[in-house]
């Protein structure tokens, strides 16, 4: 029997493909909005998208097709039958529990592409709160490792952005801009930061990005017993 997209009882990973496979094709082009209409309930649907990107699916984006617009996406290729039992786990990578709390805990519960905590609000998206997530070093290289030194703490939109699925990438020249502004010791910090292609979090960071990973109503215990140990 075919399977169809609109099953709900397919998995979003499944439904994404058949919806590509069915309502774009090969050489066609789409929008994630269109995506996330046409699948809605569904959690994640981009990542499910990107997760196609390892068995064989090639979904291309405006920097790699310059004359798509900036929100299109372009299906070059359609990958395995991910739909078909045994291919469903194709390009999947599956991280262990033990993997997933070290490399929180190493990372310090904190983005490490653009320093946001769990729950903390994105100060240029009003509304919306950082939700992490693990990202892979290498976010382009298909088939990279599930190992901690292959994996990287990232907030949801960090994960999306870097694999050019969502935003608009700055400019060198807006970044430039940005950096012209600093003052001399904070050029210099972020120097050191270039070199060694890592930010160093501090006790204070790392302390903080602990406490926001707690439930709500422990970060206020913790907050009122800061407040008394500071008032002496």
């Amino acid at each position: 029997m075919e399977l169809d997209w609109r099953n709900e009882s397919l998995g979003t990973r499944i439904r994404v493909a058949l919806w590509l496979r069915d309502e774009v094709g090969k050489g066609g082009t789409f929008s994630k909005q269109q995506l996330r209409v046409a699948i809605q309930g569904a959690e994640q649907v981009d990542r499910r998208m990107r997760d196609l990107r390892p068995a064989g699916w090639l979904i291309q984006t405006y920097r790699d097709k310059p004359s798509l617009q900036s929100d299109q996406l372009y299906l070059a290729e359609i990958g395995l039958p991910v739909w078909q039992k045994e291919h469903r786990a194709a390009g999947l990578r599956q991280i262990s529990a033990k993997t997933r709390r070290y490399v929180y805990e190493r990372d310090g519960h904190i983005c490490r592409r653009c320093g946001i905590s769990a729950g903390e609000a994105y100060p240029d998206e009003l509304g919306s709160r950082a939700r992490l997530t693990l990202g892979h070093v290498s976010s382009h290289k298909s088939g990279s490792g599930s190992n901690p030194e292959d994996l990287i703490t990232e907030c949801a939109r960090c994960n999306e952005t870097v694999r050019h699925l969502t935003g608009v990438q700055a400019s060198k020249e807006q970044v430039w801009d940005q950096i012209a502004e600093l003052p001399l010791r904070y050029k210099r910090d972020l120097l050191a930061w270039m070199a060694a292609d890592a930010r160093p979090l501090s006790a204070a960071e790392r302390a903080w990005g602990l406490y926001r990973q707690l439930p709500a109503v422990r970060r206020e215990e913790l907050k009122a017993q800061l407040e008394a140990l500071l008032r002496g």
